[in-house]
């Protein structure tokens, strides 16, 4: 974990609050922190927790990530694959089945890359539960492709 850099931190959460035009008050009241604490992090004077950090990011609504790489508690590429993860999960458009091929089809991508995911460590949970290894249309990836079986029909490779 690299160390906090609280006077950067600080100085863009300054200029957030500014360009918000909340006044300090206003965002430590928003944030569920008080004033004075929220000026002493501004000053860079304070280490805020990720919780309290979180909380600001919410009141200015602004990316919680963003301000745990200010503060030196993510990195730059573990925001990057937490934001774009995260896109894909709020996405209205898709269903979670749909949303979850989507995050193993960018994780694939990422570890050809050769780049490490934070799915890494849930990967033998997902093999336990079933999950990994499924087609987009929900066929596991060692079946073959095979149609939908009507009543009374007897299964593909069986003779009537």
């Amino acid at each position: 974990m690299a160390s906090l850099n609280v006077g950067s931190l600080g100085e863009y959460l300054r200029e957030q609050r500014r360009t918000a035009q909340l006044s300090l008050r206003q965002l430590a009241d928003a944030a569920g922190v008080s004033n004075p604490y929220l000026s002493q992090i501004e000053r860079g004077l304070r280490k805020p927790s990720a919780e309290v950090l979180q909380q600001v990011a919410k009141a200015l609504r602004i990316s919680a990530e963003t301000l745990y790489v200010r503060a030196g508690i993510l990195d730059e590429k573990e925001r990057d694959e937490l934001e774009t993860r995260a896109v894909i999960l709020a996405d209205p458009s898709i269903n979670e089945r749909q949303k979850q091929v989507l995050l193993q089809i960018y994780e694939s991508f990422r570890k050809e890359n050769g780049f490490a995911t934070s799915a890494d460590a849930d990967d033998t949970d997902q093999d336990a539960s079933g999950d990994a290894g499924v087609r987009a249309d929900g066929s596991d990836d060692d079946a073959p492709p095979t149609r939908k079986q009507s009543a009374g029909e007897p299964f593909q490779g069986e003779q009537s």
